[in-house]
């Protein structure tokens, strides 16, 4: 069980890092279009993670799970925020004309 949890941990750290480069290299014209599109890949997050704590195979699966589950639906709900903001400047723009 040990080593179950080591490879858990290392595809944790390495799934972040990766995340986190890719997203940093990203250009700020682009980030909003991206940013819809991972609130679709962050509801599968969810999904998993809420298994994954209804399971209850152990606490540290739990703590992960629920880690995941906050961290996902900050970046939903940022998203849609961010997407919000983005579709109310479009149509300021067009009752100007």
């Amino acid at each position: 069980m040990n080593i179950d949890i080591i490879t858990s941990l290392y595809v944790f750290m390495l799934a972040a890092f990766i995340g986190f480069e890719v997203i940093r290299r990203v250009s700020p014209l682009l980030h909003t279009p991206l940013m819809s599109l991972t609130n679709a890949l962050d509801a599968i997050a969810i999904v998993g993670a809420m298994i994954l704590v209804g399971e209850g195979k152990s606490t540290l699966a739990t703590v992960f799970g629920t880690i995941a589950i906050v961290a996902a639906m900050s970046n939903v709900v940022g998203g849609f925020l961010i997407t919000d903001r983005m579709l109310r400047m479009f149509k300021a723009s067009g009752a100007k004309k």
